[in-house]
């Protein structure tokens, strides 16, 4: 879903998004902001508490029923047959079987019939036996129970099959919502709530809801009894993240924003309860919209099966043929001087006068009496033995993780023997390589560098380099004699940050004094649950006495402010523990809380912190109101809150990506930007990362201008909303005040760097295709045993007048030259055996995908042990694992964890998905799933060793 929100809005085709209603009534609105409506794409009505309304056209809708199955009663004979028939074997013995029961067959047809029927009907159960449990799974989900209201100020339990379009609904905390709804108010004061869209999206972070303030006061069953209003919004489409409408209510209209839509199959977290009424039903869901059949994948042996019974079907005919030529050349001369041997008269088999008639008979007849050169059971047989195989490998005691008590599971089992000829494995890395559980790590304010132990990276760094890293502790006072301290320092040659440190200037040396270098606090595990910071400077509030205490009291807010997160309990130290949107906001939260900035508690325009006093010492508390909140999203690549204080200034806090926010700094704003870059630079080598921190303080007068910009921008219908939008938060997130940035880290998975190395042993080659920025992927790939120091790499990127230029077409050329001369220098250096690495770029590989540079890219991406592709959107993991495919004709693996790694599994060849953190979207869509990544080591080079060894065996044996 990442990549619609990526694309430029006013290029969406709407009449392709939505659904086409021309035959429902237009509706008629003078307002402009109505106009939308009654056209095909915008014209769903929906009668709030009074759905008998929406039992007549034009305004019946489906039920609430859901249906997963394939067959129903009345499509199975024919659709599985269908299936079973498109085998070629199958087709063969069912024309073999249809010839039987005429005169022609040389003996009984029983003997062709039975077992056509027992391999048929075997696999048609089997079909019928895995479809009746999708039917009980429906049955289940259709008959759960939820509160709705009978009309008269009671509720009731109802079925979620029986909900109705316009039905008003009560969900209690951690139930799923049956449909999709409107939200009209909550257990919260201000109409607040939280949902877990992991079965929608993979993401299993909490989503902030609001209800609009018109329907505020519904929060009680008795208000809701004269409740009525009326929804025109866009038709039924699969888009998640959008959502276009109009509520008309006690004669006014009020915008409608996906903020107010809580989607079917979303989980209600952390609020008692909601209300709220089902505007799109069962098959009209956006979840079902977007649910999809799973590609039929077939396995190379399958293939060559049929190519062999091709092959066996031509010697079969060629082998009658000769029988036909044979009997009627016998026929013709020979057989009338039998004396031994009377010709019947009109024996139309044996006929002298007809001799080609006779041939013609007995070729169909051998067709039928050598046909069991064809063996029948070979399916059957297969198909129970890859069970058996499946079976051996969701049991194998060895592929459990005892950490989350799940095991390897194979959830198709015709693909089993392709795990063992896999050439090509296509892999994710937040979740997948990595943990997906981030730790606060390091930061940078007002130009200083603070925190920083060793990690993955940091030793893998030193192997790249021969040395050893030794872990040492820096405590020490700072010295004014440079040679003294240094005398004092026990420190790793293998170290390259201080050995820029002792090279550097005063700044460098004055945090490398401090303890802040890259092995400080080593070998110490993180005490504190994503919070792995250790530096004197910052905790125990001895930051209040230095000299830039507001830019650091400013970047502290930032942290604690700028987010979508909520506390959710407090632990037994007094700490609050947090739920948010993303990892990294967990993380900050958590720091900050630990820098004496602690997040209490939200509502929809109130924001509350008890934050550390610079000027007293003590921690205070203080209410931030919440004006606007400009949201996060992959095009943006930022987030801004706008808040105003007890004193009433307004201030704009940024957090975003450093491409972004650098260049929306004010002029007066970069005094730290050299040394801030310089840090991001040193984070990104760690692996880590990072995030910038700004602000803005606004004018009253400002602020208020651009408000009622920005509210007319939310206020619009159709399909320029989100234009209008991003043109008003382009119009206030600039002249921003560069405070810092901070860095967390993702850790490796366990035994990722081994599983790698084994891979790469067995000879298959891999390509990581990762979101991160280039120097994070780099490291990361350094540190799971993906590069190495013996490794030549290629770093594909465009230079920046080339990319300045916006001209595609000297893109091109400058993609082309590279190539060309990184394959030269390939094919010079293939002699020495030295193996290469591609490291790509994400305006590169844009630029590379291309339809006449894609050739070029491919021939040199090939011949690469190991190529890492950077900033890469879920589309573009789904086009490269397609192109790697049809362009190498090997067998791929894609193995994701997320719902952005859904394509990829989808293409590949094989499916692979990992059960963590992300949710089940990558697992549902996959053909077997593991629990950690280092599993895949055992499920290729063992169990796909296995299956295919022994799968061809039985085939060779049947044929033979």
């Amino acid at each position: 879903m990442g990549e619609l929100s990526g694309r430029k809005k006013g290029k969406l085709r709407w009449s392709k998004l939505y659904s086409f209603s021309c035959l429902r009534p237009s509706i008629s609105d003078p307002s402009p902001v109505q106009k939308l409506f009654g056209q095909p794409g915008f014209s769903r009505v929906v009668f709030c508490n009074e759905s008998q309304l929406h039992k007549i056209k034009p305004y019946k809708y489906p039920n609430n029923y859901i249906s997963t199955t394939k067959y129903n009663f009345v499509t199975f004979l024919p659709k599985a047959l269908f299936e079973q028939f498109r085998r070629v074997a199958n087709l063969y013995f069912l024309l073999a079987a249809a010839l039987s029961i005429t005169s022609l067959a040389p003996f009984n047809p029983v003997s062709l019939i039975a077992p056509l029927v027992f391999v048929v009907g075997i696999s048609m159960l089997k079909e019928a036996v895995e479809d009746w449990h999708r039917f009980l799974q429906d049955l289940n989900v259709n008959s759960r129970n939820v509160k709705a209201h009978t009309g008269n100020g009671t509720f009731i339990n109802k079925q979620w099959q029986s909900l109705c379009v316009g039905d008003v609904i009560k969900v209690h905390k951690n139930e799923y919502f049956p449909s999709d709804l409107l939200l009209l108010s909550s257990s919260y004061e201000d109409g607040l709530c939280y949902v877990e869209t992991m079965n929608l999206d993979g993401e299993t972070n909490l989503k902030a809801k609001r209800c609009l303030e018109a329907t505020l006061g519904l929060d009680e069953e008795p208000e809701l009894k004269n409740f009525t209003a009326t929804i025109r919004c866009e038709d039924p489409n699969p888009s998640l993240y959008t959502f276009v409408g109009n509520l008309e209510f006690d004669n006014k209209s009020y915008p409608l924003s996906p903020a107010q839509v809580l989607l079917r199959d979303s989980k209600l977290r952390n609020t008692d309860y909601i209300y709220g009424v089902v505007i799109f039903s069962g098959p009209d869901t956006k979840v079902v919209r977007n649910s999809t059949i799973s590609p039929s994948k077939r396995s190379q042996i399958e293939r060559k099966m049929d190519h062999v019974i091709y092959l066996l079907f031509s010697m079969l005919v060629l082998i009658s043929l000769v029988t036909a030529m044979g009997c009627a050349l016998v026929v013709k001369s020979d057989m009338v001087n039998w004396w031994y041997l009377r010709l019947q008269e009109g024996d139309p088999f044996f006929s002298p006068s007809k001799p080609f008639v006779s041939g013609f008979l007995q070729f169909i007849r051998a067709l039928i009496l050598y046909g069991y050169l064809i063996p029948i059971s070979l399916y059957v047989s297969i198909e129970l033995v890859k069970v058996l195989q499946a079976t051996l490998i969701n049991k194998d005691i060895e592929m459990y993780d005892e950490v989350t008590c799940k095991s390897v599971e194979a959830r198709t089992s015709n693909l089993n023997e392709e795990l063992g000829q896999v050439e090509m494995i296509l892999s994710d890395k937040t979740g997948t390589l990595t943990c997906n559980q981030m730790e606060f790590r390091k930061c940078s304010i007002a130009g200083i560098s603070y925190g920083g132990d060793v990690n993955e990276v940091d030793l893998a760094a030193s192997k790249r380099i021969n040395a050893d890293m030794e872990r040492y502790q820096f405590s020490f006072a700072r010295s004014d004699s440079i040679t003294e301290s240094f005398e004092m320092l026990e420190f790793s040659v293998a170290d390259i940050s201080i050995q820029k440190a002792a090279l550097g200037g005063k700044e460098d040396i004055d945090n490398l004094l401090t303890g802040n270098s890259r092995i400080s606090h080593a070998g110490k595990e993180s005490v504190i649950k994503g919070f792995n910071f250790k530096d004197d400077r910052l905790t125990g509030k001895s930051w209040i006495w230095t000299s830039n205490s507001y830019d650091m009291t400013m970047f502290f807010r930032v942290m604690a402010l700028c987010h979508t997160g909520i506390p959710i309990e407090e632990d037994q130290t007094g700490k609050l523990k947090y739920e948010a949107e993303s990892p990294e906001e967990v993380a900050f939260l958590i720091a900050s809380q630990e820098f004496g900035f602690k997040f209490l508690r939200r509502t929809q325009s109130v924001m509350v912190l008890k934050e550390l006093d610079p000027s007293s010492g003590f921690e205070v508390e203080r209410e931030y109101k919440l004006l606007n909140l400009l949201e996060f999203s992959s095009s943006r690549k930022r987030m801004s809150v706008i808040v105003s204080n007890d004193d009433g200034q307004i201030f704009l806090l940024c957090k975003g990506a450093d491409s972004i926010i650098l260049d929306r700094l004010d002029d007066h704003g970069r005094s730290y930007q050299q040394a801030t870059s310089s840090h991001l630079s040193d984070y990104a080598e760690d692996g880590l990362r990072t995030l910038v921190f700004a602000y803005r303080k606004l004018e009253v007068a400002e602020y208020e201008n651009w408000n009622s910009i920005f509210t007319r921008a939310k206020t619009t219908v159709g399909p320029k909303r989100d234009e209008l939008l991003e043109s008003a938060s382009e119009m206030i997130e600039k002249d921003l005040i560069l405070l810092g940035a901070a860095a967390v880290e993702d850790k490796l998975q366990k035994g990722v760097p081994e599983c790698i190395d084994k891979l790469a042993q067995a000879g298959l080659k891999f390509w990581l295709l990762t979101g991160d920025k280039k120097e994070t992927a780099v490291n990361i790939g350094f540190a799971c045993s993906l590069l190495g120091h013996n490794m030549r790499q290629f770093h594909l990127s465009l230079s920046k007048e080339v990319e300045n230029s916006n001209q595609v077409q000297a893109m091109k050329d400058d993609i082309l030259h590279q190539i060309e001369s990184f394959s030269l220098a390939m094919s010079e250096e293939r002699s020495k055996n030295a193996p290469f690495a591609l490291i790509v770029d994400g305006k590169a590989l844009e630029i590379a995908l291309r339809s006449d540079v894609k050739n070029h890219f491919f021939c040199l991406a090939v011949n690469c042990i190991s190529v890492i592709c950077c900033r890469v959107s879920p589309k573009q993991k789904a086009l490269i694992t397609r192109s790697v495919k049809a362009y190498t004709g090997r067998i791929t693996l894609a193995i994701g964890d997320g719902a952005n790694d859904v394509g990829m599994i989808q293409e590949a060849d094989i499916g692979v998905g990992i059960s963590g953190m992300e949710g089940m979207q990558a697992v549902m869509a996959s053909d077997f799933s593991l629990p950690q990544f280092h599993f895949l080591e055992r499920l290729l080079l063992v169990h796909g060793h296995w299956c295919y060894k022994r799968i061809s065996k039985m085939v060779k044996l049947y044929f033979h």
